[in-house]
């Protein structure tokens, strides 16, 4: 498998060259990413599958025996004591392709994700507007 060295220009291309268990998953995933932050458009950055709310909101990837995901170090700090079953660092998460990816999970820190991006852009929105004053 490729991982991050899949230069797809589209998600759905971009999943497509994996194996068809593998293409399972990252479906999934992308469904889960996408109910769980529906303003959130689709795109490909560092060569990922990335969703975009006012800037990064999450990436993933697929390698050879995990999926990547990476919701930023906030998005790990948060989570830190539900994720000790997994492989983490300061900003990402590794996902073992040999268990179940826990979808609930990924929902509740993409909802995490996007309530804080959703925060920074009103008191980016709220600071400008003072300084206008």
């Amino acid at each position: 498998m490729e991982g991050t060295h899949n230069t797809s220009d589209s998600i759905d291309a971009y999943i497509s060259k994996f194996p068809p268990e593998v293409q399972e998953i990252l479906n999934t995933l992308r469904k889960v990413i996408q109910e769980s932050a529906p303003e959130a458009k689709e795109k490909i950055s560092y060569q990922m599958p990335t969703f975009d709310l006012h800037g990064n909101l999450v990436h993933f990837a697929a390698y050879k025996n995990h999926i990547g995901f990476y919701p930023a170090p906030s998005g790990v700090d948060a989570f830190k004591h539900e994720l000790s079953p997994y492989k983490w660092a300061k900003g990402s998460i590794q996902f073992p392709l040999d268990k179940p990816l826990p979808y609930e999970l990924v929902s509740r820190i993409v909802k995490f994700r996007a309530d804080e991006n959703m925060k920074q852009v009103t008191n980016t929105s709220i600071r400008i507007r003072g300084k206008r004053s």
